[in-house]
């Protein structure tokens, strides 16, 4: 999917990312539907980082906020952790939770079944709370709220930039559901959701840190993707959801380590 380069689409582009993407109240128009059609997030998903870099910038705020409050750095990790869960609506931990139960299952088609449960089962439960507590961690062992501020902002945005690659590799796994009816994002999509990434990441983190982020990214966006295709035939909205969560891990994990 191309997304035309003038100025009306790539706001239409940016509304239906952050409609996609977040619980704000963005509302998407008539007239964007004229850019895509209905439900089509591939051309729009070069704007994926920018979304992340707003997120991740929401979530620093509160890191700081809750430091200046006189917070630990864990409690404020714990703060700025939630703010980006309740920014998502947990769009991405449900994604993340029904792949982990999903990963149980003895067929492909039980797999894609149980995914579509809506209770969560104990693996579900295991892979988020060990999740949550390590992005906590990661961002409490960063502890500087200037450098929280920019590592938080370039992890959401890598990791949505890794969303956006996953969607091209790999195949849909369901003719129906999120992951066919986004469709398929072109080269020149990704591209750019990736250098926009970069571009986001680097002015904060320098480049040696950047370079740790995008590899995080890489190793966690990897890993889901090959159990997906593998154990799922490709990719499905809840897999999109596993590797936004498991490479902004990788991501803010690497840069930690790096302090």
């Amino acid at each position: 999917m191309k997304s035309e380069l003038n100025p009306t689409t790539r706001l239409a582009d940016l509304r239906l990312a952050a409609a996609f993407l977040t619980i704000l109240p963005v509302a998407v128009r008539n007239d964007d539907q004229s850019a895509h059609s209905r439900g089509d997030l591939a051309a729009a998903a070069w704007s994926f980082p920018i979304v992340g870099l707003l997120l991740g910038a929401a979530a620093g705020l509160v890191y700081t906020f809750a430091i200046w409050l006189g917070c630990t750095p864990w409690l404020a990790a714990t703060l700025s952790v939630a703010a980006l869960v309740l920014l998502c609506g947990a769009l991405h931990e449900d994604g993340l939770g029904d792949f982990a139960d999903g990963m149980g299952g003895t067929s492909r088609e039980r797999r894609l079944a149980i995914m579509r449960d809506s209770q969560a089962g104990n693996f579900a439960l295991v892979v988020l709370l060990l999740v949550f507590a390590a992005r906590i961690g990661a961002v409490a062992a960063i502890a500087v709220p200037g450098e929280v501020f920019t590592t938080l902002m370039a992890a959401a945005a890598v990791s949505r930039a890794a969303m956006v690659v996953v969607m091209h590799i790999l195949p849909a796994a369901r003719d129906d559901g999120l992951g066919a009816d986004a469709g398929r994002p072109d080269r020149g999509v990704v591209l750019a959701a990736v250098l926009i990434a970069v571009l986001i990441a680097l002015p904060g983190l320098g480049a040696m840190a950047t370079l740790s982020c995008l590899v995080g990214a890489a190793v966690g966006s990897g890993l889901i993707a090959v159990m997906a295709l593998k154990r799922l035939g490709g990719q499905t909205g809840d897999v999109l959801g596993a590797v936004q969560l498991v490479s902004e891990l990788g991501c803010l994990l690497l840069i930690s380590l790096m302090i």
